[in-house]
């Protein structure tokens, strides 16, 4: 049987190649301190800025009288590659209005932030915003529940985040395209 035997060249390191690495290190620091080149930010005294479609923290959309746009279709739930997500649905009093969730809870601890929740959502009831500070003392405190994401975008200050279907760089995604070609078929009609 053969065996091989791998050769490896060692190089000297001399006092010139210390003093180069040296000389690296303070051309870095000094550029840093006068220079003002810094990569990292003080925070919470400086915030990061983030792209148009970052995946932050969810939001539950509401229509204009208060009640949530979740019809309790699952189809958030049943996408969600962590699972999540979870949802009890009730009826509604309003009987055009087929059923509405009782219970919407999203577990933070679990969430990937992978935004296929807002992708499957056919009505728009569920968006990402920009907030991405999530600091918690308990495991309770991080299961978000469906008055907590009713009422985020209003006590925040967070831009919308992740909106496939009417984001903020002017629209797209199917629902966008398919409206402009006049189908309604995922729409309720007002």
């Amino acid at each position: 049987m053969e065996s091989y035997v791998k050769v490896v060249k060692v190089e000297k390191v001399g006092p010139l190649d210390t003093l180069r690495g040296l000389w690296v290190t303070l051309s870095n620091f000094f550029r840093t301190i006068f220079l003002r080149n810094r990569v990292t930010i003080q925070y919470p005294e400086e915030e990061r800025d983030y792209s148009e479609r970052f995946r932050g923290v969810h939001i539950l959309t509401k229509h204009e009288d208060g009640t949530p746009k979740c019809t309790a279709c699952f189809l958030c739930a049943t996408i969600c590659p962590a699972d999540c997500i979870h949802i009890e649905a009730g009826e509604h009093p309003n009987n055009r209005v087929e059923k509405i969730p009782t219970r919407f809870d999203i577990d933070m601890l679990r969430c990937v932030f992978c935004g296929y929740c807002v992708d499957a959502c056919p009505e728009e009831a569920i968006i990402m915003s920009k907030e991405y500070d999530l600091a918690t003392d308990t495991r309770e405190e991080s299961i978000f529940t469906m008055e907590m994401l009713l009422n985020r975008a209003d006590k925040l200050g967070f831009d919308n985040g992740y909106r496939p279907h009417f984001g903020p760089l002017g629209g797209g995604g199917t629902r966008g395209k398919m409206e402009e070609a006049g189908i309604t078929g995922t729409t309720r009609k007002k």
